[in-house]
């Protein structure tokens, strides 16, 4: 097992829990889940302190940033993973704040979309780039060879997981199980 001593116990998190007679399986879904979360809650934590706002608010944004025309509600929930509740509050926090508008479907007239307004936009745009900026930050030194080839894996790993999700039942394998 790869140990980083540098890390020191208190930012090691679900890593500790591996061991070395621990398949490699476990001490990679365990080191992607430490990575991602160690991340996440970085991201969160400046959001918090330089915006005053939260990950789920900026994630909101950034569905309707790509989404010029609006979204739906049900599409807007079902992007965010989240119930359509949470997807209601935050509008009705947004709409109050003048950072998203409802406005009638052109489409189907019995039917909302939720759009950015121009402050929601501009205000978006400033979070969205100082956003990037932290994770060219977070991943500096990684070197871009590297980042590509970890970008290339994980993406081969997701279309494996798709495509074994969509072929076997909630107990079988994924695949051939073999010693590592």
């Amino acid at each position: 097992m790869t140990t980083h001593p540098e890390l020191g116990d208190e930012r090691i998190g679900m890593e500790a829990r591996t061991i070395s007679g621990d398949h490699l399986d476990v001490r990679l879904w365990l080191r992607l889940l430490a990575t991602t979360n160690e991340i996440e809650q970085e991201i969160r934590t400046r959001l918090r302190t330089r915006f005053a706002t939260t990950l789920p608010r900026f994630d909101y944004l950034a569905q309707l940033d790509r989404h010029h025309d609006g979204l739906r509600m049900s599409a807007l929930s079902r992007y965010l993973m989240v119930t359509g509740g949470n997807v209601t509050g935050l509008t009705d926090q947004l709409v109050a704040e003048g950072w998203v508008d409802r406005i009638p479907d052109p489409i189907d007239k019995r039917a909302t979309l939720v759009r950015l307004t121009d402050l929601g936009r501009a205000r978006f745009d400033e979070m969205a780039a100082e956003h990037e900026r932290w994770l060219t930050e977070m991943f500096a030194g990684f070197g871009r060879g590297d980042e590509q080839a970890l970008f290339d894996l994980l993406g081969r790993l997701r279309v494996h997981l798709a495509a074994t999700a969509d072929h076997a039942d909630n107990h079988a394998p994924l695949s051939n199980h073999r010693d590592r």
